[in-house]
């Protein structure tokens, strides 16, 4: 359990003198810095709140808004104990409460239920350390970590990526690494379409490439090597620091600024992520409390692609590449049974450029079959563009803070 003193949640579902009761147990074991009342009135009769100390044998906050009667008492508290119930916070109603108060540094307790604020480690660094997060896999984080790398690209960044499939010690890779180079990494059992690997091919910067196994509800690994990755990047004497989230996995790394992608409505415990941004990037439609810029990525060609060529593209979801007209469009690359027929149709249709996202089985499987071919490799690059708003400006706006 936490420390106290505790901000105790209460309703007017309960009888005041069962709170009550219960009340004194969690004063007596921890001590209590306030109680709040969050609503209900089935068994509170008139007038039982304004004189609240009487019935529940101490003041209470009401008539303000749970969230923001939190944000007024969290210096007073170390952990929320929530004995309100449903109807009055439901589900998901609760879990909002949560990750707000998380966000304010309160470990948050329900029955059967206990979450602590994840911790973030500090990494010696002087310039500026920013963020990438997400609250899903696929929402753009790669696109737009390489976009800000790009626009920073005169203070020399370095990018710090964490995945699945990275590697067991944090991992340099330079600008400019080949597709031969890549097929070596595939080739000795590796995943070579990792995220740091596609940021130093398409974003043409120094990134450093960690592995993370698991993922909490609030977005905290349950093993990686992101702080020693982290550490890796600062001793390059970079003039700026991006942390590149992984999934819904936030890098456990103290960040000076963050940037989140919303890619659908926000619920629950994804909360925790949006009021951890400065900014939010809304890939899909989402309602959030930080500043927002509606954004959409817009796929194209890393490189010119030769006249007349007979194109197969694939992507992990994309439909579209813009200025190509692809006779083989596949959007199966992280599907790798059905890829395999794609690959097959694109033989088939005597494709001579493999255009891909540099993903899933973007190496291993569709470069391979490629070489097999005698056809062309070209990436795809996802280019992020805010469509209400500056993106370039707002990133920089970040960066420069």
């Amino acid at each position: 359990m936490a420390d106290g003193p505790a901000i105790a949640l209460i309703d007017g579902e309960h009888h005041p003198a069962a709170v009550r009761a219960a009340l004194d147990r969690v004063e007596a074991e921890r001590g209590l810095a306030a109680v709040v009342f969050c609503g209900g009135e089935e068994k509170v009769l008139a007038g039982v709140l304004d004189d609240a100390e009487r019935h529940y044998g101490r003041a209470v906050v009401n008539g303000t808004a749970p969230a923001e009667a939190l944000r007024m008492l969290a210096g007073r508290a170390s952990v929320v104990i929530d004995l309100a119930d449903e109807p009055v916070l439901p589900p998901l109603g609760r879990l909002e409460l949560a990750a707000r108060a998380l966000h304010l540094g309160l470990s948050y307790e329900a029955p059967g239920m206990r979450l602590d604020p994840p911790r973030y480690a500090p990494v010696e660094f002087a310039g500026p350390v920013l963020a990438v997060i997400g609250t899903g896999k696929r929402t753009g984080k790669t696109a737009v970590a390489g976009h800000w790398a790009g626009l920073l690209r005169d203070r020399d960044p370095v990018i710090v990526c964490m995945g699945r499939g990275g590697p067991p010690d944090p991992q340099l890779a330079e600008p400019g690494t080949s597709i031969g180079e890549l097929r070596a990494l595939a080739a000795e059992g590796r995943h070579a379409a990792s995220d740091y690997l596609e940021d130093a091919v398409l974003a043409g910067v120094r990134t450093v490439g960690c592995r993370r196994v698991g993922g909490g509800p609030l977005g905290q690994p349950e093993e990686s090597n992101v702080v020693e990755g982290a550490a890796l990047a600062a001793s390059l004497g970079p003039g700026a620091l991006i942390l590149e989230g992984s999934g819904s996995c936030v890098p456990p790394v103290e960040a000076g600024r963050t940037v989140c992608l919303v890619g659908g409505p926000v619920e629950g415990l994804d909360l925790y992520r949006v009021l951890r941004a400065d900014l939010c990037l809304l890939m899909a439609d989402a309602d959030v409390e930080r500043p927002a810029i509606r954004c959409e990525l817009r796929p194209e060609p890393a490189e010119e692609l030769p006249a007349g060529a007979r194109v197969a593209l694939f992507t992990t979801r994309a439909d579209r590449c813009e200025g190509v007209e692809p006779v083989v469009a596949s959007a199966n690359l992280a599907r790798r049974s059905e890829l395999a027929a794609d690959l097959d149709r694109a033989a088939a249709e005597g494709c001579d450029v493999y255009l891909t996202e540099l993903k899933a089985a973007a190496i291993d499987a569709v470069a391979e079959r490629a070489a097999a071919e005698g056809a062309r490799v070209v990436f795809v690059r996802n280019r992020p563009v805010g469509v209400d708003g500056d993106l370039d400006a707002a990133l920089m706006g970040l960066a420069n803070a």
